[in-house]
């Protein structure tokens, strides 16, 4: 979503959306750290629909899906983002402890 803040500002934000559109595959990293913004929820709609008709969409986030409905905020925004995301998809449920605190566990045991 920073690209999307960026492009807007200075201009870019139609290239961004002709580079997406020669993508396969689209990374949401870190999804629903914090609330979208009225312009991030709709910078996301047209990237999703975008991304919808013509490739791939992968969504990593701690935020359980139950809670992306609120975390997206306006309720039209969030029926269409999430009928998007959720329409056709494969849902991977990870346990257990983070790979970065096991990291740092295994190379403090080192020491």
């Amino acid at each position: 979503m920073d690209l999307c803040y960026q492009g807007h500002a200075d201009g870019r934000y139609s290239k961004l959306l002709t580079k997406l559109n020669h993508s396969d595959l689209l990374i949401l990293d870190d999804w629903g750290l914090e609330p979208l913004s009225s312009e991030q929820r709709s910078d996301l709609l047209e990237i999703v629909d975008l991304m919808y008709q013509r490739g791939s969409i992968i969504v990593v986030s701690q935020l359980p899906v139950e809670s992306w409905y609120k975390m997206i905020g306006d309720s039209t925004h969030a029926d269409a983002i999430l009928d998007r995301l959720v329409h056709g998809s494969v849902k991977i449920d990870l346990k257990g402890e983070s790979m970065r605190k096991m990291q740092t566990l295994l190379t403090e045991g080192d020491q």
